[in-house]
């Protein structure tokens, strides 16, 4: 899985633990996308989350 490019938001590793407490090991993904983003006046495609998508944190090209 992809990590964000702006603030390394990657997978999450823990334990599910189910009604009857039943305990199995667990992924998390981020949500990340592959955006094309400008950099430097350049455009360059980037591994975003959706989270630093929305708050403004990148310009998309």
């Amino acid at each position: 899985m992809a990590k964000c490019a702006i603030c390394e938001k990657g997978a999450h590793f823990g334990i599910a633990v189910s009604h009857s407490h039943r305990r199995t090991n667990k992924k998390w993904n981020s949500n990340v996308k592959s955006v094309r983003v400008n950099v430097n006046g350049a455009a360059k495609k980037m591994y975003v989350c959706t989270s630093c998508l929305r708050s403004g944190l990148v310009e998309r090209a």
